[in-house]
């Protein structure tokens, strides 16, 4: 999967080494961190695009993304899709552990799952809580899951 960076430009190495040399460089600079990972996805027929983003947050003073974007080509039911989301994101967590584990950041895993039970996406709460939660992640759902609900929505719609 190609990882891309705000500006849509294709990352020229990995993103574990990009990731990595942020960290180093903000770091440097004074900065604390928070890394924030997320998925959304958009059903368009047939097709399910799914947008994952790794948002690195200075506090108080901005931050930055990369982002890739996945298709499958297949139906799923809601919940079905609220849970691949939060797989992807894991899966993205997991993935950059070992670089994330050098570094003083703490690491929020965002679910585009609303906490209110009026919204169809609130079928896949508790599971996506207890996984991500279980991989031993600090959970974020609505609102509070901008990396899912904002930035990520974004890519996809």
């Amino acid at each position: 999967m190609e990882w891309y960076n705000f500006k849509r430009q294709k990352l020229q190495t990995s993103i574990h080494e990009v990731v990595e040399n942020a960290l180093i460089k903000e770091l440097n600079d004074g900065h604390q961190l928070k890394i924030c990972i997320g998925c959304d996805s958009q059903v368009k027929g047939k097709i399910i695009d799914f947008a994952t983003v790794v948002l690195i947050l200075r506090e108080k003073k901005g931050g930055f993304m990369y982002f890739k974007i996945q298709r499958k080509m297949q139906t799923m039911s809601i919940k079905e899709r609220m849970i691949t989301e939060v797989g992807i994101a894991v899966n993205t967590a997991f993935e950059l552990c070992p670089v994330l584990d050098k570094y003083p950041v703490a690491l929020e895993v965002h679910a585009d799952i609303n906490s209110d039970p009026s919204f169809k996406s609130n079928v896949a709460l508790k599971e996506a809580m207890g996984y991500i939660l279980g991989m031993g992640y600090t959970f974020k759902a609505k609102p509070d899951a901008f990396a899912s609900s904002y930035c990520a929505d974004r890519l996809v719609h």
